[in-house]
Formats: C-alpha cells, sequence, structure tokens
C-alpha cells in the first residue's frame, strides 16, 4: 500500500464552487495571450500570480491572477493550485461571469493556496545543490560538508569529534580531483546516498519487521516522485532512498508504515493501531515528511 503523502511536490488541491452572478461594480476577467510576460507588482501590497499557460486575468481581492482555463465535460467548476498557478475547469454551458463569480467565492483560498506555493518554490530554488567542494547535503538529519580529496578511493564519511558549535561535524570525502565536474560530483553523492540507503533501510526493517511479528521477503528502492513507500501482499517493501536525508526517527516511521501493511492491507484503525504499537509517537515524524523540504539533487 502507498504511503499518501507527497515527496518533493505539494498535493494538488481542488475546490468547487456553485455559480453566481458576479457583482456589477467587479471589473471583468479579460483574455490574455499565454506568450504574454509576468509584469511585476504595481507595489509590496500588491501581488500578482501568473499561470505559463495563463488565458484570463482576474482582480481577486486586489491581487492580480492569470489563470489557465480548461473546458470539459464535468459539472462543476473546479479550481486546482500547483506549483505552476491557478487551473480552472468548467462545464462547456458555462459563462464566463459565472467562472468569474466563482472564482471571487473562494478568492480567499486560491490567494492563500497560490501564495503557499510561491514560497515553497522559493524554498525549493534555495534547496537546489550546487555541486562543487564546500556543498552540503543532509544525511539523516544532519549537515554534510563535501570535500574533493583525490587521495580518497570512493566515498569517505569523516566524523568530526571536536567540531566546533554551528559548524557540520560530518564531511564526504570524494575521490574526485579538484577538476571535477558537476555532474561527476553529484554522480558519486548520489551513489554514496543509495548505498548508505540500502544499508540502513534494512537494518531498519529487520527491526521492526521482528517488532511486528511480519517477515519481509525483498526490499527495493524506489525513485518515485510522489511515494515514500509500498508494501505488497507478498512480503515484497520497496522504500524512496531519498528518506535517507532524514533522521532515524522520519525513515523508521515509513519503515513501520510499510511493514504494518504486512498485517493490514489498509489505512483503517487496526493498521494505525499496528503503527503505535511499534512507534507510539509516529504523528510527529509523519508531520516531517509533509512539511521538510528535500534538496534538490538534479
Amino acid at each position: 500500500m502507498p504511503l499518501q503523502e507527497p515527496l518533493w511536490v505539494l498535493p494538488r488541491p481542488a475546490s468547487t464552487a456553485q455559480p453566481g452572478r458576479p457583482p456589477a461594480a467587479t471589473p471583468a476577467a479579460t483574455p490574455v495571450s499565454s506568450a504574454s510576460p509576468t509584469r511585476a507588482a504595481a507595489s509590496t501590497d500588491t501581488l500578482e500570480f501568473r499561470h505559463p499557460r495563463t488565458h484570463r486575468e482576474l482582480l481577486l481581492s486586489g491581487h492580480r491572477v492569470g489563470y489557465e482555463l480548461r473546458r470539459s465535460r464535468r459539472r462543476s467548476i473546479g479550481f486546482v493550485v500547483a506549483a505552476e498557478g491557478l487551473s480552472v475547469s468548467a462545464p462547456r454551458w458555462v459563462g464566463q461571469g459565472e467562472i468569474e463569480s466563482a472564482l471571487r467565492e473562494k478568492a480567499g483560498w486560491i490567494l492563500r493556496k497560490l501564495q503557499e506555493q510561491r514560497e515553497r518554490a522559493a524554498r525549493l530554488d534555495a534547496a537546489r545543490v550546487d555541486w562543487r567542494e564546500g556543498a552540503t547535503i543532509p544525511f539523516l538529519g544532519e549537515t554534510v560538508i563535501l570535500l574533493l580529496d583525490p587521495r580518497t578511493t570512493g566515498a569517505v564519511l569523516d566524523t568530526a569529534a571536536d567540531a566546533l558549535p554551528g559548524v557540520p561535524r560530518l564531511t564526504l570525502h570524494l575521490g574526485l580531483p579538484q577538476t571535477a565536474e558537476p555532474e561527476q560530483i553529484r554522480d558519486a553523492v548520489q551513489s554514496w546516498l543509495q548505498r548508505q540507503a540500502r544499508r540502513i533501510f534494512e537494518e531498519r526493517c529487520k527491526l521492526f519487521a521482528q517488532r511486528l511479528g511480519v517477515r519481509m521477503t525483498r526490499l527495493t528502492l524506489s525513485s518515485a516522485a510522489t511515494r515514500w513507500g509500498s508494501a505488497s501482499a507478498d512480503g515484497s517493501i520497496r522504500l524512496n532512498w531519498r528518506l535517507v536525508h532524514f533522521g532515524l526517527p522520519v525513515i523508521d516511521y515509513v519503515v513501520t508504515h510499510e511493514l504494518a501493511h504486512l498485517r493490514e492491507m489498509n489505512h483503517g484503525p487496526a493498521f494505525w493501531d499496528v503503527v503505535r504499537s511499534a512507534l507510539p509517537d509516529y504523528e510527529e515524524a509523519r508531520g516531517a515528511l509533509r512539511h521538510e523540504v528535500l534538496p534538490v539533487l538534479d
């Protein structure tokens, strides 16, 4: 069974609104070209959001929103706010005025979600790894500094027991020359992270399988974009290797979650009782999966 929290993309919430007539004094939406450039906000108090495939614009609570409009056979007007911006789906028979009225009715929700997506995009941009010596990556909840060391074979993690307060105590020595290309550094680090992930996951699966009284038949690593893990009735477990960025409490939660499915192949109350029997405080680790932003390794 899949673990339903997303990985490095947010859920795509959708909402519907009952159509109605827009207030007469409210400006109408303006058709725009999808190739139009994004205009800067008029002031710090006025925001502008534009979908890259913007078809229409509308002022919502004083903020200009450019949105993608798709016509379909659906019976109601639906909204989706994702990383690209606002998408609106509407039946072919619904007039533009009714769409605008529905948008204004949900203006608070739409603007809040658009701002959340903008802030998340900024965090993701800040999390993008610059593949060079001195760059950092998270590993088991700690910060690791990358060092290029031609004398090293492969990749070796060094722990500085006497590290100063506020200075990362972990350094990863990579057997690469100082002239190594960013792609070489990235590939060496990802390969090391995946090897560590397999080793750590196997240890934790063995531990929690014993606690839960289940038998895991096979462990495989996943690179899925929206799933942390999955379990099959035959005892096979799949875990996303990117979990290795988190601390052990989070890894243990995902491991326990998937192993618990070997007893309860659902997410009912009995399933959560199984999880709680091994991890009484699992809710805290579950929350970390929803809010942490992982490094962007591409």
